[in-house]
């Protein structure tokens, strides 16, 4: 599947809450200056969990020992990254195909917490300073901080980074930062930062969570060129081996200058972590069975209820587990590239919609371990249900007239079939819309309102989807539509992805409980003109773009839901896609070799990030690895 699980590296995003700065959410420590204010850490809303003085997070276990070898299959991109191959260890900048776990080199400003989803605590930077027209930020950094080669870590570097990504960075950071005015060193150990004054709510915490580079090390090579030279970094592992588009160890920087920080104590804990990677999913599975792969996260459900009986598990030596994620509900879902003829009416995209028969999909090939999704923010507050409130009907309404009647309506739902795979009811449905659109069928052929014959292209670059695909492509081949798969490798799928040079293609982003700038990135006008942007509809609307410098600015939680819920029914009332479906489990099997902490995070699984090798399992299952 493309882009199974896509994020921008939010790791250290949202802050907390202050009377003083009533919307920026601090939790303020002492003056020093009439418009300025110390901190330990940020929050978005709310105050601050975490004291100053907090020794670590409440579920880690710190005294973890470490040791032993985390071996796992790539899962999650950002930046450039790809799925089943890697050429470069650049993953900030638009060429080449990024290796895994690089963000593990890297130190930021500041780290986030599993048990706060919006909070940031001092790593790199002790605390910040900040301006009560929240424009000015002095980040404070630890005179220890260190490269791995031994040179000092200054606010030099913090700068050198920031603007490096703001200007030749991947188009998703290049976005995000657009309203970072400046970046400088006011001295080796304060980090000047200066926002825009349209700034975004979150633009801080994006800042706070963003790579440190070493400006020497980019002063003699080119900071946007795709490079298999390990990368000098900060954080708490370093590249030891590769080989190029087949696997990329990490080995733990035994002498970390951050170690021993809060955010740090209890994770960390493997002395080696290998990505390995696979052009397909069932030569991956059998690594697992054989135990090359120790840790697997099951996204398929097929595989989850038939697959698992080999021997290891039989032997109790493999164990597997549904754990509640703890995180947002993401997207995934068959989008339109709007970009194509084919897709402009909005009763074309509804009746392709018809075609797709969750209920039997669900029952026959995916074992009913899912849930239809419909709206944007599934299970959340921020989801549209019903006619819109007055609050959001003051968002609405200056765009009533561009609009459809049905976004001050009930918002759309996906159709529900009778689980015979081609519901007549609904494909004559399907066929009514399409007449209503213009469209007429010659000789069992769908023609375009332009003579043109309908065609579909599903883009892929895995066969992963195909028991999904191919029934809907059948319900589209019923009503005359020439629709069909095509499968490239990952060179060519990432290049026309990238380009938009397609006419269907999945995608899976990960939710957030507080949305914010980053939705630029996937929805707004300016997205779907820049190549390499998750605007892969090609989404381009005043009223989108309004409503997301809402959600970006919100200075408060309500107002935020508001924001998002109308969003939320424009976005629907669209039908910019097929929506898919959703687990709130995240299922994980794993050879018998490691132990957890007894706490488990409130907002994720803590899976395998805060887990530790046990020698003593290993010798008792025989493992080898």
């Amino acid at each position: 599947m493309s882009d199974l699980r896509w994020s921008i590296t939010r790791r250290h995003l949202l802050g907390a809450s202050s009377a003083l700065l009533a919307g920026l959410g601090v939790s303020p420590r002492r003056s020093f200056a009439a418009d300025e204010i110390e901190t330990h850490g940020l929050s978005t809303f709310g105050e601050l969990e975490q004291p100053a003085d907090f020794k670590h997070f409440a579920y880690v276990n710190p005294q973890a020992p470490k040791g032993g070898a985390l071996v796992l299959q790539i899962k999650n991109t950002s930046g450039n990254q790809n799925f089943e191959t890697f050429d470069t260890f650049n993953i900030y900048v638009f060429k080449g195909d990024g290796a895994a776990g690089v963000d593990a080199t890297f130190d930021s400003l500041m780290a986030g917490s599993a048990d706060e989803p919006n909070a940031l605590y001092g790593l790199v930077a002790k605390s910040v300073r900040i301006s009560a027209d929240k424009l000015t930020y002095r980040f404070m950094l630890r005179p220890e901080a260190r490269f791995h080669d031994g040179s000092r870590l200054t606010a030099k570097d913090v700068a050198f980074s920031l603007m490096a990504l703001k200007t030749k960075g991947h188009p998703i950071y290049r976005s995000i930062l657009g309203d970072l005015v400046s970046a400088d060193a006011e001295s080796d150990h304060i980090a000047l930062i200066r926002f825009a004054p349209t700034r975004s709510r979150d633009l801080h915490l994006v800042v706070a969570g963003m790579p440190i580079f070493s400006q020497a090390y980019y002063a003699t090579r080119d900071f946007e060129s795709a490079s298999l030279e390990p990368p000098l970094g900060s954080g708490p592992y370093k590249v030891s081996r590769f080989e190029q588009g087949r696997y990329v160890e990490y080995e733990r920087v035994k002498d970390y200058w951050a170690a021993n920080l809060p955010v740090n104590i209890g994770t960390n804990n493997f002395d080696r972590i290998r990505w390995e990677y696979y052009r397909e999913r069932q030569i991956a599975f059998e690594d697992f069975k054989s135990g090359k792969l120790n840790y697997h996260e099951e996204y398929t459900a097929r595989f989850w209820a038939t697959q698992y009986d080999f021997p290891a598990v039989k032997e109790n030596r493999v164990k597997r587990e549904e754990l509640p994620s703890g995180n947002s509900t993401g997207t995934q879902g068959w989008h339109f590239n709007l970009r194509r003829p084919q897709f402009q009416d909005v009763r074309i995209r509804e009746a392709i919609n018809y075609c797709f028969d969750f209920e039997w999909t669900n029952k026959n090939i995916m074992y009913s371990a899912y849930k239809r999704l419909s709206s944007y923010f599934e299970n959340s507050d921020m989801q549209a249900k019903g006619t819109p409130g007055p609050q959001e009907l003051a968002l609405l309404e200056p765009f009533r007239v561009d609009l459809p009647a049905e976004v001050f309506q009930e918002p759309w739902v996906p159709p529900v079939s009778d689980g015979s795979g081609a519901d007549r009811n609904l494909l004559r449905r399907a066929d009514e819309l399409l007449r209503a659109a213009g469209c007429k069928r010659e000789n069992n052929q769908l023609h375009l309102p332009n003579g043109q014959p309908f065609s579909i292209e599903f883009l892929d670059s895995s066969t992963v989807m195909h028991p999904h695909t191919n029934p809907f492509i059948n319900n589209l081949k019923r009503l005359g539509i020439d629709a069909r798969l095509r499968t490239v490798d990952t060179v060519q799928f990432k290049r026309r992805f990238d380009s938009f040079d397609f006419d269907m293609v999945t995608m899976a982003l990960g939710g957030s409980r507080t949305p914010g700038i980053e939705m630029k990135n996937i929805y707004s006008s300016q997205a779907a003109k820049t190549p390499g942007s998750r605007n892969v509809a090609g989404i381009a609307l005043p009223v989108v773009d309004a409503l997301l410098d809402v959600i970006a600015r919100a200075d408060n939680r309500a107002d935020l839901t508001i924001a998002c819920r109308a969003l939320d029914r424009v976005l629907r009332a669209g039908r910019y896609w097929v929506p898919m479906w959703y687990s709130d489990k995240a299922r994980i099997a794993y050879w018998d070799i490691f132990d957890r902490p007894q706490q488990t995070p409130k907002f994720g699984t803590g899976a395998p990030a805060t887990w530790w090798f046990d020698a003593q399992k290993a010798r008792r299952i025989g493992y080898q690895g």
